[in-house]
């Protein structure tokens, strides 16, 4: 009898069903399986398949269900679909959208697709995509929908309520109808429960509430910090006149939390937050090879300090032995503390005014953390070898090692941010390079200094 964790899971079972019917032949098996499954599980499992089994699926789903289900797949395997499809059939397939979704597909065409795809479309699908394309892809503007209900201040709540009923169905996610003028300004807000609990002779103007508006140029990050701090489900989305343009809905956000973490931990290791685990092999290895360089020449760095001390190898095999544990402490020390400091940047809890008192509590921790496991390192060397003067040695080392990385770990991320640099994708390779080029000079000068006749 198979245990709770040892049972495949019923989504696995279903990838491993699909792709054997596919490898059998069984096409019309696997066509009546889609009609059941909705356009997310379907995107999931089209990135879950190897590049085979996943063209042949993609070819079993009818044209009308495609548009839907690219919205629910990675850019990168996104853009292999598109590739394969007629300008005509990505306007058939993206037609009545959300304006971000649309925004996005269209971003990932080359530019004379682009320009085919937006002929094909229909004008008012094209106005409404345009609204959007004005604004860069991680701004407010580029998540926004354009599909907001509006109402004037000076109408009563019972004809709101008829106009609504006559409309028969609200966008997604909506929950505040937007009060705006003749000229489309933003003057407030009122929601769906306030309006179905109002008197019905009252005016909409006495019963609306200040609207948190959030300007189009605004960075999506930021726009999801807000979210979270508020509880939002939707706000709205202004221009510099203040005019609504469209509004931002949970689950647009909840996409750009999901994008901005793994993008965090995509790029700590040196790879694009796209990439396909199954694209071919010949397409993911030289995506990985620069950071791999990068990792070399730091690895080569290290290796140079250590050959200006070859004598004291020759003389002293134990310095050969204790070398690696200095800059290996530093370096965890030292991305602990630059993995803080990345995320409390992302979560926008750190800037000006706390980045010193950061700082400096860092370097305190490096310290604190430096004499602890300084101590006993250098009392397992001294029982080991008797050697009290190389147990000293190797704790000055690692405290004076633990110490840099702390500063090193606050510091370098908020260099790096400084300059426009991405602190999650370089950081991480500063911090280590710097902690074992440190570790290993000052052990092995210290050792060299004091040890060597």
């Amino acid at each position: 009898m198979q245990t709770l964790f040892e049972q495949e899971p019923i989504q696995q079972k279903t990838i491993r069903h699909l792709g054997d019917s596919l490898d059998a032949g069984l096409f019309l098996h696997v066509r009546q399986s889609l009609v059941l499954m909705s356009a997310e599980d379907i995107g999931h499992i089209l990135e879950s398949m190897p590049h085979r089994q996943r063209t042949l699926l993609w070819g079993l789903i009818p044209e009308k269900r495609q548009g839907e289900i690219l919205n629910h797949v990675a850019d990168e395997v996104r853009t292999i679909f598109l590739s394969q499809m007629q300008p005509s059939q990505v306007a058939a397939a993206v037609m009545g959208q959300d304006a971000d979704d649309l925004a996005d597909i269209l971003g990932d065409l080359p530019n004379h697709l682009y320009h085919q795809v937006l002929a094909s479309m229909d004008e008012q699908d094209r106005q409404r995509v345009a609204e959007v394309l004005n604004y860069p892809e991680d701004s407010a503007g580029g998540i926004m929908n354009t599909d907001t209900v509006t109402v004037r201040p000076a109408v009563e709540v019972d004809v709101v309520l008829r106009y609504l009923r006559l409309r028969g169905k609200l966008p997604r996610n909506t929950d505040l109808l937007y009060v705006v003028d003749r000229n489309d300004h933003l003057l407030g807000q009122i929601s769906l429960a306030k309006l179905v609990t109002s008197a019905p002779m009252v005016l909409v103007a006495d019963v609306m509430t200040e609207a948190a508006a959030i300007p189009a140029n605004l960075p999506d990050s930021e726009v999801s910090q807000l979210f979270q701090r508020y509880d939002w489900v939707s706000a709205p989305v202004v221009n510099e006149q203040n005019q609504l343009l469209g509004r931002i809905t949970i689950d647009d956000v909840v996409d750009v939390i999901i994008e901005d973490a793994d993008q965090s931990l995509m790029n700590m290791a040196g790879l694009d937050e796209d990439e396909d685990i199954f694209s071919p092999a010949h397409k993911s290895a030289p995506k990985r090879a620069f950071w791999l360089g990068i990792n070399l020449l730091t690895a080569l760095l290290a290796a140079s300090v250590s050959s200006y001390f070859e004598e004291t190898f020759k003389q002293l095999a134990t310095v050969a032995v204790l070398m690696t544990i200095v800059p290996s402490m530093g370096g965890i020390a030292g991305n602990q503390t630059q993995t803080l400091i990345v995320r409390g940047i992302a979560l926008g809890h750190i800037g000006g005014s706390n980045a010193r008192w950061l700082l400096g509590k860092e370097t305190l921790v490096g310290l604190f953390n430096g004499l602890l496991w300084s101590s006993v390192i250098a009392l397992a060397v001294f029982l080991w070898k008797g050697n009290w003067l190389l147990g000293a040695i190797i704790g000055a080392a690692m405290t004076i090692n633990m110490l840099v990385a702390g500063v090193a770990g606050a510091s370098i991320p908020l260099l790096l941010r400084k300059f426009g640099i991405d602190p999650a994708v370089a950081g991480g390779v500063v911090v280590t390079t710097i902690t074992d080029v440190i570790g290993l000079f000052t052990f092995l000068g210290l050792a060299t200094y004091f040890l060597i006749p």
